[in-house]
């Protein structure tokens, strides 16, 4: 119909213009502290929300698991003296590093990690205690991620350039993908569970069918240096991010990109990624801010600058410390809140307002 890309083109600009004047910046609602005070240095590598986003997990280079209730920290935060006070409801402590955790989107108190020495373990959040470890992998393992349709079924990408799939009743792998480079980041779409998009230091997004595994469903080409993560934005977009300083949308039908995201600083260091319903975006940047794009807008549509703050008491310091950066995201599905850490290991709760 004539006239339709018009239509189509001035709705889109118009809410976009209506999401764009809604919200203006990141209201801290909470702050808490991920090392303690024997930590030399608490990088923050993971924050994920359990399935019923009551709970949410916080993980990094310390080797703890510090597992928060949600509601308690809202309904204390205002009652702190320093964020020594900022207890967990539970805490557990892994054999290594730890680079990514996942929860069971079906199982609430299952909850599995990557580390830097190539295992994935799968803990029981309840019982503090491990019940399965998964140690195949040859180098480091960034990335981990259950299915969205199988609760049985999770994946693992490693340095190793190789991406596992496993199963929580095995401990020997049911499928391994040769990668040509080291493998930064996996994830599982979220309506078929049989195809699953990985990162790599080649410079590409790739993705694949697990029903037909020796070649690849596509390659997305278009980033200059490493795919530090990739996530589903949409069962048919995938948004990638690279230490090239962008994020990339794509489109899977067309494989092509419709949008290339650019105002923060990466580099050399995992930052974080994260999306909410399949409008909003956000990363962690080398100048220790935080960044939220709208999928329509390439520039930043809202930024949070974290400070330097003093990792006891949670008092920002006059002086910027250059080597900080924000390291890990997480938006609470379908709200206004994110979650958001950094290198010196400080999370902040953020309301968008």
């Amino acid at each position: 119909m004539k006239g339709a890309p018009e239509e189509d083109g001035l709705e889109e600009f118009l809410e976009t213009l209506s999401t764009f004047a809604k919200y203006e910046k990141f209201r801290p609602v909470a702050t808490l502290r991920y090392g303690d005070s024997t930590a030399s240095t608490a990088i923050v590598a993971s924050i994920e929300f359990d399935k019923d986003e009551e709970l949410f997990a916080v993980a990094g280079v310390t080797r703890k698991i510090k597992i928060y209730d949600y509601n308690n920290v809202i309904q204390q935060a205002d009652t702190w003296n320093d964020l020594a006070q900022s207890y967990p409801a539970v805490e557990f402590t892994n054999r290594s590093k730890i680079s990514c955790l996942s929860f069971n989107p079906y199982i609430k108190s299952q909850l599995a990690c990557s580390d830097y020495d190539g295992t994935v373990t799968l803990w029981d959040v309840g019982a503090s205690a491990p019940t399965l470890n998964l140690g195949e992998h040859e180098k480091r393992a960034w990335s981990v991620d259950f299915s969205h349709t199988d609760p049985t079924r999770l994946c693992s990408g490693s340095d190793d350039g190789k991406v596992k799939i496993w199963t929580t009743n095995r401990r020997s792998s049911v499928m391994t993908i040769e990668g040509k480079a080291n493998v930064c980041c996996v994830r599982f779409n979220p309506l078929h569970g049989n195809i699953l998009s990985f990162g790599s230091a080649d410079h590409n997004v790739h993705c694949f069918d697990l029903r037909s595994p020796k070649q690849p469903l596509c390659i997305l080409r278009g980033h200059r240096k490493a795919v530090s993560y990739t996530r589903f934005l949409s069962p048919d977009e995938i948004i990638s991010a690279s230490t090239d300083s962008s994020l990339k949308l794509w489109n899977l039908r067309t494989q092509e990109c419709v949008r290339t995201f650019s105002g923060h600083t990466n580099e050399k260091n995992f930052v974080g990624l994260t999306t909410s319903g399949g409008e909003w975006i956000a990363c962690g940047s080398e100048n220790n801010t935080m960044y939220a794009y709208y999928r329509n807008l390439t520039r930043p549509a809202v930024v949070h600058k974290f400070g330097n703050c003093n990792p006891v008491t949670g008092v920002e310091q006059m002086e910027d410390d250059p080597s900080l950066f924000v390291s890990a995201v997480c938006w609470k599905n379908k709200s206004n809140v994110m979650l958001s850490a950094n290198s010196q290991g400080i999370i902040k709760v953020l309301e968008l307002v």
